[in-house]
């Protein structure tokens, strides 16, 4: 372990704090080998397990079409987000990219409404898990296992951040092991030569019947797509885990470089697999299943449900761990650079417990909301994260459009990752992200989506951008205040008194002259 001597990070120190303070550090505990599965198993969401068979039976086998697009805006993104993490890792990433590139009030907005994100979905997380272990033990309480739940991963991020790796590296490691177990066993199947499956390979008959490739048309299509940029959430946890890495630039730069194979398997592959194998019509895959479990109940494969719950929550519990993990960092890092309350940047042990806390505290109170108010409160914040993620990822473009002429005229020998063909690609994941505001506007069902996200970032970027000129006036007065200070410190030195010989004092005296009586 790097002993935590100096921040792990540039912005670890306050931007525009007092000279010479400095945040405590960080540490540098994670190993390549947490980051590489951390990275792994980011990819791999409760929402892929679960809610893709929605996403299904909305588009039909044009779901593959709408992932692989989704999936390579997603690339991009990624892309961007890994040039400026390689050039600056800290535990803030974009909203530390977003300061700098654009200003304190971008930083602000990304990184609080991030950090939003996280805290709610945490809830959400805890709810789905709590809901399948309470299908097994019916006679407990599922907030009972919400809060158990809880208090593990809180009590697993406030220890230090190895723990919070040994067990992302457990869980990713699980959920790579289970999903690719599904695209084998789906690749046999469509073959014809699962060893004790009857079923016969079922060709291109569920791709081209039932309607055709397209069965629902455009609107079917442009519904999956929505359903699938959403899908990929998460993966920016592994630039925030970076900082906290033994080899941070190696490590992000390698995440990103793998993250292409890794969409194009797990994601676009899996629907490949299901539609291929299951009619996109089967009621069962808008029942709320799992498109997974579907697939491997028609194959005829014993007990595949309860297996198939047993992965979806590993999926979750560990999506609960990388979101508490990243909320606090978040938050930590924002506070760092005098963007939040200040108690939540205390860092004891290497970790920013106060912020841990906070974070975990807000989770837990969101699940509260959903027994309490589900039908208001809780509602409104399921809307007001409907589409954050889209403002995230546009942050990241605006701040890598800006930086990246930084970095190629200051140094460019920070570029180890470079973003493909910049800037008309950088300009098309942003054409990429407006068309997706402008589908989510006019589709009914996410439309309330984004007004709400709207109505939360502007609020954000409100008070983002009166921090920022408060804290512009704020440095005015103490440098103001330190110059006068300084002034009157010389005014009050007393003046040197010349010393002259008695001979100089004659010469300088007035002569008398004699005056007669």
């Amino acid at each position: 372990m790097t002993p935590p001597s100096a921040p792990t990070s540039v912005e670890d120190a306050p931007a525009t704090g007092a000279p010479g303070t400095e945040a405590p550090a960080l540490t540098n505990s994670l190993k390549q080998r947490h980051l590489s599965m951390i990275a792994l198993g980011g990819v791999i969401g409760a929402g892929l397990f679960v809610g893709s068979g929605a996403a299904i039976a909305a588009a039909g086998p044009s779901i593959i079409v709408a992932y692989a697009i989704s999936g390579a805006l997603v690339m991009l993104v990624m892309r961007m987000l890994g040039e400026m993490a390689a050039a600056n890792p800290a535990s803030g990433s974009f909203s530390v990219h977003a300061e700098k590139a654009i200003g304190p009030w971008a930083g602000f907005t990304a990184g609080w409404s991030f950090w939003f994100l996280l805290c709610v979905a945490v809830g959400l997380e805890g709810i789905g898990a709590a809901s399948i272990v309470h299908g097994w033990i019916p006679g407990v309480p599922e907030w009972v296992f919400v809060a158990l739940f809880m208090v593990v991963f809180c009590a697993t991020n406030l220890i230090s951040v190895r723990h919070f790796g040994e067990f992302e590296f457990w869980f990713a490691t699980l959920k790579v092991l289970a999903i690719v177990a599904f695209l084998v066993i789906g690749v046999l199947a469509i073959l014809g030569v699962l060893p004790g499956s009857d079923t016969e390979a079922p060709g291109l008959t569920h791709l081209s019947g039932d309607g055709g490739f397209f069965p629902t048309g455009v609107d079917g299509l442009i519904v999956g797509l929505l359903a699938s940029v959403f899908a990929y959430g998460g993966l920016e946890t592994v630039t925030i885990a970076a900082a906290e890495s033994e080899h941070p630039v190696k490590g992000v730069a390698k995440a990103v470089r793998t993250a292409m194979w890794r969409i194009a398997l797990f994601y676009v592959g899996s629907m490949a697999v299901i539609v291929t194998l299951v009619p996109w019509d089967d009621p069962a895959l808008a029942s709320g299943k799992g498109s997974y479990v579907v697939t491997l109940e028609r194959l005829g494969l014993p007990a595949a449900g309860q297996i198939m719950n047993v992965v979806v929550l590993i999926a979750l519990l560990s999506a609960m761990n990388a979101n508490i993990y990243g909320a606090s960092r978040m938050a930590g890092s924002l506070v760092s650079r005098r963007l939040g309350p200040p108690a939540l940047g205390r860092i004891s042990g290497g970790v920013p417990r106060i912020a841990v806390l906070a974070s975990s505290v807000f989770g837990f109170f969101a699940v509260l909301l959903s027994y309490w108010y589900p039908e208001t409160i809780f509602a409104w914040l399921l809307n007001m994260i409907g589409a954050i993620i889209l403002v995230v990822w546009f942050f990241i473009a605006a701040a890598q459009l800006r930086m990246r002429r930084t970095l190629e005229r200051e140094a460019p020998e920070k570029l180890a990752v470079k973003m493909w063909l910049f800037p008309w690609l950088t300009w098309v994941a942003l054409a990429g992200m407006a068309a997706v505001f402008v589908l989510m506007a006019r589709e009914e069902g996410t439309r309330t989506q984004l007004y709400y996200t709207g109505g939360l970032t502007v609020f954000l970027a409100v008070v983002g951008y009166a921090l920022q000129q408060s804290n512009k006036l704020k440095d005015l007065t103490e440098k103001v205040t330190r110059l006068a200070e300084r002034v009157e410190g010389l005014g009050a030195s007393p003046a040197p008194v010349p010393t002259q010989s008695p001979a100089a004092d004659s010469e300088s005296a007035p002569e008398k002259s004699a005056t007669p009586v």
